[in-house]
């Protein structure tokens, strides 16, 4: 039973899971109880026991910051969007760590893949400074740099004492946020470099646990060695790919190319196509691959010293008689056997180092962000499409939800665009940006390869298709704990219901119960709301309800019901949080 609850609790909290010394001095792996505690508190939990665990200054407090509730809406832009009544394509301009929090309301567990290209805290990156307190001399001490959104930004230069912490509270939020947004087979794809890829693995381990950690692929980014180097030409960057859950991830292979057809001959002319020679020797050992074998030309051969022929004398046999065995053109060659492209699977196993030739490179990326706006490189760091293109096409379906929560230049968008127009497809995308070039941009991106873009033998025919573009709107929750009722009825009901199911709210209300938002786990949730009126729960509301469940949870500004009739016939009132007096 242990056992059992051990492993539950790792598969909820994998960052909970650790190492200590037990009462026979041995190394056994535990549940950190302080952890453990941390994630069900709202409040900051110490523990000094010694144990194996990863952590930094103010990690507790991230931890916290991204358990606390939604407290943000979202604000259509209508007349930035392409297309905005019809599109399943979303663009937010706004702090990510906000819309991860709002995209849990629809998107729980939906997201076939999040691809992130976060601050690679070089020295020279901005990274939020979320939520930590700071005295005044600190915070003028810090830089005065601002969002659209007037969150404020700071410089983590290198000489700053918590250059990696600051990085790391930044981060780790945002992926534990993530993590919820895959599906059960979904993945995420981080891009990093050295500066933190250590700190990064930690982090996702941390996150999503050590099992599910699948690769890490090697990006030549690169085409020539910088010169200016003072110890080696750093030629590649790192991408990271960890899985909700492994073991239910099963990447799409990649197409054959013309290079990898041409090793394929007949010089045989042999009707079955072409074909290219395999060793028939292996180094493993075989109790039945050890004999002679007589070439046409009369040579006696063995396996070569240390190692063993694959098959069975009975089986190398059968394909002397299939014609699978080739001798070379004289007859008097080692055994090789025939393998037959018409019989090789239609596509290869990815592998982990990408080429610039496959995939591009640095100069790629900024040679086409100059071709889309025309002359100009206005983002310093983009990805080439080819290298976007690539994840997609291993790590999505034609019908996936792709997340970049970090979305730059809008590569991904790019790179979704380009898929769906070749294949048909029908994926989405969902990008989300922060800084001040969001919509100049990121999101003037996007439309110039909806349109097409480029000129003379530069064009390119656009893409077609469209997305909605939404800012981060008014908070919900107003300072002194009450509801801010200028966000509007629908977007407190949303908010109400995922608080408490976290589930999203249905779209389709039934109207002869207007108060109705849903039904979760046989249990009935109202929201008894009007703006200009008090409302009250009493027997004449009770007498509305129609919706059977086993429990219902009610909201409403006052209640004239006795507990103790609540309590027989289930029913659990919560108030609104609202100032009534004005009423």
């Amino acid at each position: 039973k242990a056992d059992e609850n051990f492993k539950k609790l790792a598969e909820l909290f994998p960052n909970a899971v650790t190492e200590t010394i037990d009462e026979n001095g041995e190394v056994v792996r535990a549940i950190d109880k302080d952890v453990l505690m941390q994630e069900i508190s709202c409040t900051v939990v110490d523990g000094k026991e010694e144990r194996y665990q990863f952590t930094w200054p103010d990690k507790k407090k991230s931890v916290l910051l991204a358990n606390a509730p939604i407290n943000k809406t979202l604000r259509p832009c209508r007349e930035e969007s392409v297309d905005f009544d019809t599109t399943e394509n979303l663009y937010i301009e706004g702090d990510n760590l906000e819309v991860l929090k709002l995209l849990q309301e629809t998107y729980l567990g939906k997201i076939k893949m999040i691809y992130i290209d976060p601050p690679y805290n070089t020295g020279n990156d901005f990274v939020y400074e979320d939520d930590f307190a700071q005295s005044t001399e600190e915070y003028m001490a810090n830089s005065g740099q601002f969002d659209a959104e007037g969150n404020r930004l700071v410089q983590n230069t290198d000489t700053n004492g918590r250059f990696h912490s600051d990085w790391l509270n930044m981060i780790y939020p945002r992926l534990r946020l993530a993590k919820d947004l895959l599906s059960d087979d979904g993945i995420i794809v981080i891009s990093i470099d050295d500066n933190e890829i250590r700190n990064m693995r930690l982090l996702c381990d941390a996150v999503f646990g050590e099992s599910n950690f699948i690769s890490t692929i090697i990006w030549q980014k690169n085409y020539a060695p910088k010169g200016t180097a003072k110890h080696f030409s750093e030629d590649h960057d790192y991408i990271l790919v960890y899985g909700k859950n492994a073991e239910q991830w099963i990447p799409h292979k990649m197409p054959r190319t013309e290079k990898q057809n041409k090793a394929y001959k007949n010089p045989d002319n042999d009707p079955r196509g072409l074909w290219m020679s395999d060793n028939l020797s292996a180094r493993n050992y075989y109790s039945k691959g050890s004999y002679p074998i007589t070439c046409p030309s009369g040579r006696i051969v063995l396996p070569p010293e240390g190692s063993y022929w694959r098959y069975s004398e009975e089986n190398f046999l059968n394909l002397v008689a299939d014609n699978r065995i080739w001798w070379g053109r004289d007859g008097n060659g080692t055994p090789r056997i025939k393998r037959f492209l018409s019989e090789v699977a239609s596509g290869i196993v990815p592998q982990t180092f990408w080429s610039y030739e496959e995939v591009g490179h640095t100069q790629d990326a900024k040679k086409e962000i100059k071709t889309i706006f025309t002359g100009d490189t206005p983002f310093d760091t983009p990805k080439p499409v080819r290298l976007i293109e690539r994840i997609l096409q291993i790590a999505s379906d034609s019908d996936s939800i792709i997340l970049d929560s970090f979305a730059g230049s809008g590569t991904t968008a790019h790179a979704v665009l380009n898929m769906n127009k070749a294949d048909g497809g029908n994926r989405k995308f969902i990008l989300v940006e922060m800084m001040d070039y969001a919509d100049s941009i990121t999101a003037e991106r996007v439309k110039r390869v909806i349109d097409g873009y480029g000129e003379d033998k530069k064009a390119v025919e656009g893409t077609g298709g469209n997305f909605s573009y939404y800012e981060l709107g008014p908070v919900l929750l107003l300072s002194d704990g009450n509801l801010n009722e200028e966000v509007g009825e629908q977007k407190i009901r949303e908010y109400v219901y995922y608080m408490e199911t976290k589930e999203p709210l249905p779209t389709e209300q039934p109207a002869d119960e207007p108060y109705f938002m849903g039904l979760c786990r046989n249990t009935a949730y109202y929201f008894y709301y009007e703006r200009e009126r008090v409302t009250t729960l009493d027997y004449a509301f009770l007498a509305t309800i129609q919706t059977k469940a086993e429990g219902y949870t009610i909201y409403a500004d006052l209640c004239a019901i006795p507990p103790e009739i609540l309590r027989k016939h289930n029913v659990t009132f919560k108030k609104i949080p609202r100032d009534i007096a004005r009423l």
